[in-house]
């Protein structure tokens, strides 16, 4: 239940994204065709989240602590464009614009997935 919980809140953080930053967008002909492909783009961003962020904390570990953890926020934005090539290459209608773009996307994702996280109630996180 809490992986389900963790994805829909994922794809709402997204959708907020698709509507606040320029260059973010998703597409579908339907309603239904665009909460879908919210959905399979936030597995795809969880994915990638917790495949490569780990492994790229630990390699850049240096970089995040010269940087005060500001490498952070580049590292997140390129997962964003990762996001972006691997939903494109399974013909997704969901494109980021560049690196600025994918750069306050990823901002937005964060802050809204965390002030999401902030409403729902302990119990729906599996505890």
């Amino acid at each position: 239940m809490g992986f389900l919980i963790r994805l829909a809140i994922t794809a709402v953080a997204l959708w907020i994204t698709t509507l606040v930053v320029p260059g973010v967008e998703v597409g579908g002909r339907t309603g239904a065709n665009t909460a879908l492909t919210l959905v399979v783009v936030a597995v795809i961003f969880g994915l990638v989240n917790a495949v490569l962020k780990p492994v790229i904390k630990v390699i850049g570990c240096i970089f995040y602590l010269l940087t005060l953890g500001l490498f952070a926020l580049v590292v997140n934005a390129l997962l964003f464009l990762l996001t972006d090539w691997i939903a494109r290459s399974l013909d997704l209608p969901f494109r980021v614009d560049g690196f600025w773009a994918a750069f306050w996307g990823a901002i937005v994702m964060s802050v809204v997935t965390w002030l999401i996280s902030v409403v729902l109630p302990d119990r729906w996180e599996g505890r």
